[in-house]
């Protein structure tokens, strides 16, 4: 009996599909708002410590030209002979040549109670130094918090005095040059995306030497909010500890973010260490965040509409056909009985359907699909069966006919002679190990699709597999009429390999360049290239024989297949080479590939494989020369030549 409480298919499938996509919409909406401002809090922290440590090194670059500056105009003659008029002179072209950074410079007697000369103004006292060995004396200027009665931000300015002696040629102090110099000029930008940050400059003990707030210059970081995060932030630096923080530096709580880094104090000859700060805001810092709100919003609203309709239009494509089948079968009797019976579910419309349905068409219709199930097994197994004989039959049995025929031959003495005995054996022996060969690449073939096929990888010099797989295979091209062009290598090329596998692959590789190649050379050459920031060298081996069409070159890979992309009989062989040989070369970290311009326009293999040494930054390509050594087999050592 229908029960009309239930819900209808259309109902249930609407709200599910909302109850499950817009909590998942919304988490994955937040969650990526999260991600946005944790990155852009993250980039900003690292701009502003790479903004702090090119401000800490620019704070000391200056200061050592300063210093030397000032050494050596204190060590000029012309100072040290302490003639008035040519002091005076000398001092005034001083003044106008130092760099920008020098606001005055003056010239005082012995014991500075007395300028000579200088364009500092007189509330400019130096403070009295004991000069030693002739070295720069430097002191911060912290006059000025006087001058500014607000906290309204300036650039920020690192004021410093610079004294110098000068001895007379007795070695006597005759006078002390003195110089102020102001060393930073960050510029207020009102730029969000600007993340230089404002200069703050903090002695070890926790004065204050610079700020954009020139009240604050001459104070202790004891005496401002937050002052426990300042504190670690200073310990941090000087440690060498370098993160970003967020501090509140401001009484008006304003949130900022800090980079930071520790130079040496050059007051204290550094003994001690000067902390440097790139500041800014937070808000500077996520400019970007207000947008990808918007944005955010804007897309969540517009896929939760998007869902809206995608579940409305979803659940009519459903219901319908849903609702087409139960008006079928409550008339069943009526129609014919051998369209598709559905399942009983828990809602409606399935129930309406299920009182129209007898078991018995339940049972024929889960019986007639397992038969047609089992019908299609049987089917997709004797058409591989079918096949597998097919690519396989003509390999095996035309080996084994040779190896019965030359046995029989020797076993009822129909041979001529012993010589012809052992031709028949010699043949016997070949085509054995022929088909042999012929097994293991089904074995291996098999081990691959099992995943069991494994590799033994270690150094190795490829060099010495390559002159290995020439010197095997040289006779055989040389009998085909074939020349054969060998590259030149004179240093080592290490590549983690197995060896077995790879010499397998090259003379696999060598072989079908030799088979499908009537007339012409073949060309072996390598090459080293750098890409990826890893070195790999190439082998490639080209031929100029019947070569393949473009569209069925990705065909050579697949078991079974031969050169003209079927299991063609007009040249030996299972098809089976190279999907081994793409196989093994994967398993060693490799690539091979296939390139032909083609038919009858030649065949090139690339193998490529990872170097050893990643780090060698230049690219060789060994050329060959073609000279025809009259059919000598090459030896070990290859030397670039043609056979």
């Amino acid at each position: 009996m229908v029960n009309f409480r239930q819900s209808s298919f259309r109902r249930i499938l609407i709200s599910k599909i909302l109850l499950l996509s817009v909590p998942v919409l919304l988490i994955g909406e937040f969650v990526g708002y999260k991600k946005a401002r944790s990155s852009l809090i993250e980039i900003a922290s690292q701009n502003l410590t790479e903004s702090a440590s090119l401000k800490g090194e620019s704070i000391v670059d200056t200061i050592d030209a300063l210093k030397s500056n000032l050494f050596i105009a204190s060590q000029t003659t012309v100072l040290q002979a302490g003639n008035p008029q040519l002091v005076e002179e000398f001092v005034t072209q001083l003044a106008k040549e130092l760099p920008r950074q020098v606001k005055c410079i003056k010239l005082t007697n012995a014991d500075r109670s007395k300028i000579v000369v200088g364009n500092c103004s007189k509330s400019k006292k130096f403070k009295n130094f004991s000069f030693s060995q002739n070295k720069v004396q430097i002191e911060p200027i912290l006059s000025s918090q006087s001058k500014e009665n607000d906290l309204a931000k300036q650039p920020s300015k690192l004021e410093l005095k610079l004294s110098s002696p000068v001895y007379n040629p007795s070695g006597k102090l005759r006078y002390t040059l003195s110089m102020q110099s102001q060393l930073l000029h960050d510029r207020i930008r009102d730029n969000p995306g600007f993340l230089t940050g404002s200069t703050v400059v903090i002695a070890e003990n926790g004065v204050i030497l610079a700020h954009p707030i020139f009240q604050r210059v001459g104070t202790n970081i004891s005496e401002h909010a937050d002052a426990k995060k300042l504190q670690k932030i200073v310990k941090n630096a000087i440690s060498g500890r370098t993160e970003s923080s967020d501090l509140f530096f401001e009484k008006e709580g304003e949130q900022l973010l800090a980079g930071y880094t520790a130079i040496n104090s050059p007051v204290d000859n550094g003994d001690k260490k000067w902390v440097i700060l790139a500041v800014t805001s937070v808000d500077k810092a996520l400019y970007g965040l207000r947008e990808i709100k918007i944005l955010l919003f804007v897309l969540t609203i517009g896929l939760i509409g998007a869902t809206l309709l995608a579940s409305l239009y979803v659940a009519r494509y459903l219901a319908r056909p849903v609702e087409q089948l139960r008006d079928y079968a409550l008339n069943l009797h009526s129609r014919d009985t051998s369209s598709v019976v559905p399942h009983d579910f828990n809602i409606r419309e399935f129930n309406q359907l299920a009182q129209a349905l007898d078991q018995m068409v339940e049972r024929l219709k889960a019986w007639a699909e397992e038969l047609e199930s089992a019908w299609k097994d049987a089917k997709t197994a004797n058409q591989s069966k079918t096949h597998f004989l097919a690519t396989t039959s003509h390999e095996l049995r035309n080996p084994l006919n040779v190896i019965i025929n030359s046995i029989r031959l020797v076993r009822d003495d129909l041979c001529d002679d012993r010589e012809e005995e052992k031709e028949f054996l010699k043949r016997a022996d070949e085509t054995a190990i022929h088909l042999l060969g012929i097994i293991n690449d089904l074995l291996d073939i098999s081990r691959i699709e099992a995943g069991k096929l494994s590799v033994a990888i270690k150094p190795i010099d490829l060099r010495t597999v390559i002159s290995e797989v020439i010197n095997l295979q040289s006779l055989n091209i040389r009998q085909s009429g074939l020349q054969l062009n060998i590259p030149e290598l004179t240093e080592q090329i290490p590549v983690n390999a197995d060896t077995a596998k790879l010499k397998q692959v090259l003379i696999n590789v060598i072989g079908n360049a030799t088979k499908f190649t009537e007339a012409g050379t073949i060309t072996i050459t390598t090459e080293i290239q750098h890409h990826s920031g890893k070195s790999w060298v190439t082998v490639a081996v080209k031929d100029t024989g019947i070569g393949i069409d473009t569209e069925q070159q990705q065909k050579l890979f697949r078991p079974f297949v031969m050169v003209d992309g079927s299991t063609t009989r007009k040249y030996n062989g299972t098809g089976l080479g190279l999907a081994i040989s793409r196989n093994l070369i994967e398993l060693m970290g490799g690539s091979i590939t296939l390139e032909s311009p083609g038919i009858n326009q030649g065949t090139t293999v690339k193998i490529t494989l990872p170097l050893i040494d990643s780090e060698n930054k230049f690219t060789v390509s060994n050329q060959i020369d073609s000279v025809n050594d009259n059919g000598k087999v090459p030896t070990a050592t290859i030397q670039g030549k043609s056979i």
